[in-house]
């Protein structure tokens, strides 16, 4: 029942993405409060930063209000002109991670970002990848972008093949102050037309109809 209200005033809440192994979905109280947990517990080596925003430098309760304040902000600064959904990702009814896609302008711009985590002991089997497919599939088949775009860092080889894998191009470097070194990150852009000619599994997106005119659409 609670669930049946939430999506009948954020319709978000009834969007769900289904791939072979995996569901993408807004989690519930209980469900979050498992992702920030599973955070916690660490979602990179200790010699890695692959992330420009420090979110995981600090302690396992650091990362974990970090999921919680993320996901609220999302819900609460929700409007047309920006944009941000970040989706649980789930395998057998447990949490793995997080997946965003997000947007400013996007009735004009027609392009869309994506960043992803997953919790360490669940990298490596490619669900980071099969999750990404769920998003872009939303993205493409039916918010009708015209673009995805990425920035990886370029020693950040898992996520670069990631994307290369799935058709993303080089699209150019961003140069940004990381803590008190400049790092360099590659953008790179799936268009449209790319995506397209890729090969990749079926995906099966629930509940787009009801929350197209959070979209603007």
């Amino acid at each position: 029942m609670i669930g049946s209200v939430l999506a009948d005033l954020w319709p978000q809440y009834g969007l769900t993405i289904y791939t072979p192994r995996l569901e993408l979905r807004l989690p519930h109280e209980e469900e979050l409060a498992a992702l920030a947990r599973l955070a916690a517990d660490g979602v990179h080596r200790a010699d890695e930063r692959p992330f420009l925003t420090p979110w995981t430098d600090g302690s396992p309760e650091d990362r974990a209000r970090f999921v919680l304040q993320g996901h609220w902000d999302q819900l609460a600064g929700w409007s047309v002109a920006a944009w941000r959904l970040g989706l649980a990702v789930f395998h057998d009814g447990n949490p793995l991670g997080v997946v965003t896609l997000r947007a400013r302008d996007f009735v004009v711009v027609r392009e869309v970002t994506t960043s992803s985590w997953l919790g360490i002991e669940h990298q490596g089997k490619g669900y980071g990848t099969e999750a990404r497919v769920g998003l872009l599939t939303l993205a493409f088949d039916h918010l009708d972008a015209r673009a995805a775009l990425t920035e990886v860092f370029q020693d950040n080889h898992a996520s670069q093949r990631v994307s290369r894998k799935l058709g993303y191009e080089a699209d150019g470097i961003s140069v940004d102050a990381r803590g008190g070194e400049a790092v360099v990150s590659d953008r790179l852009r799936l268009t449209r037309q790319r995506w397209l000619q890729q090969e990749r599994p079926e995906v099966r997106v629930d509940g787009m109809a009801a929350c197209r005119p959070m979209f603007g659409l």
